[in-house]
């Protein structure tokens, strides 16, 4: 038997103008409020009926990045009412949400009152085939994830100590898969003694793979809003211990695509001006998370093209050059364009 292995080129960049293929919409708002998430799901949503699953990042206890709890509240009451259920699953590592007790604590904690929160592996797993994959035929998720019609990704944009960065796909790959047995197929090699030994290309390739199942499973009654605020370094997994937010605020995205809102977020963090998402690139590329983006262009996921519609200015098409050109860093670059907590790099 061929041994598998990864593709390449995670920690290289792919400009715009050399990937080819059709053009996705992608949508975009300054607006980070209520009123500009409530107005982002009106532009995704027409495609989701029925029982709608809500997967967002409920957060560690007291996590400070995480979406503001008063703005998904807002489109519940004003959107989701009786039709929408926040969901989440236990974690792999032992934490605040490793077992359905200990998670039910930490959603108080965290604010997650005032509506019903799924823990979808609280009653065990189902699989879901997994199409043309190369690490998986099928992929173990919460049980729950059945009894949904559609499918909202409501996702933090921000860093990851594993995948680099964290947008829809992580949300899903991650997120819906169960915390026993999908999470360890993704992150460990059965046998080793180091519970994240897989990591880099493979890592952003068996997390795609099970994004893919997700994805696939709800066909077109799936869409995708991230949400680029707060932007650490560290995934929302890590709460209070994650890195300090030093790339500055940008809006809300949302699409039908989601190789294409997952591109035009880290567009846009290549494309900031001043240096202003190094730390951001630093992460995404030393851990090779661009990976995520052409694997899932190969497993045929969306496009990594597209087109931003701007809903602040009467739909007018905007480039991510003119969305970033006001943005400055949340630091100082001293003589040396040096960065803080690093060594001394001229740039």
């Amino acid at each position: 038997m061929t041994a598998k292995k990864p593709g390449t080129g995670g920690n290289v960049y792919i400009p715009y103008e050399k990937r080819t293929g059709e053009e996705s919409v992608v949508y975009f708002t300054r607006d980070l409020s209520p009123e500009g998430l409530i107005r982002m799901y009106d532009r995704v949503s027409s495609n989701l009926t029925g029982k709608i699953a809500i997967k967002l990042h409920t957060g560690e206890p007291e996590g400070p990045n995480i979406i503001p709890r008063p703005w998904v509240r807002s489109l519940l009451d004003e959107r989701l009412k009786d039709k929408g259920t926040i969901v989440e699953t236990n974690t792999y590592y032992d934490g605040g949400r490793y077992t359905t007790e200990d998670h039910r604590k930490t959603l108080e904690t965290n604010g997650w009152t005032f509506s019903p929160v799924d823990i979808m592996d609280e009653e065990g797993v189902a699989t879901l085939p997994v199409h043309n994959g190369k690490w998986f035929t099928e992929m173990h998720v919460g049980s729950h994830l059945l009894n949904y019609d559609s499918f909202l990704a409501l996702t933090h944009f921000k860093g990851h100590t594993q995948g680099g960065f964290g947008g829809s796909n992580k949300n899903i790959g991650i997120g819906c898969a169960d915390g026993r047995i999908g999470k360890a197929e993704i992150h460990t090699t059965p046998g080793s003694d180091d519970q994240w030994d897989i990591a880099k290309e493979e890592f952003m390739e068996r997390m795609t793979e099970s994004t893919h199942a997700t994805v696939d499973h709800f066909g077109k009654k799936i869409s995708f809003i991230n949400v680029m605020r707060n932007m650490s370094v560290s995934c929302d997994c890590e709460g209070k211990e994650g890195e300090p937010v030093q790339t500055p605020d940008v809006g809300i995205l949302g699409s039908l695509d989601i190789l294409s809102i997952d591109q035009a977020c880290v567009d846009i963090i290549y494309a900031m001006p001043q240096h202003a998402g190094r730390h951001m690139i630093e992460r995404i590329e030393s851990r090779h998370g661009l990976r995520q983006l052409t694997y899932m262009k190969e497993l045929g996921m969306g496009n990594d093209k597209y087109r931003i519609i701007d809903i602040d200015h009467n739909d007018k098409e905007i480039s991510v050059t003119e969305i970033v050109k006001d943005l400055k860093p949340d630091w100082e670059p001293d003589k040396y364009n040096t960065f803080p907590g690093r060594n001394k790099i001229r740039v």
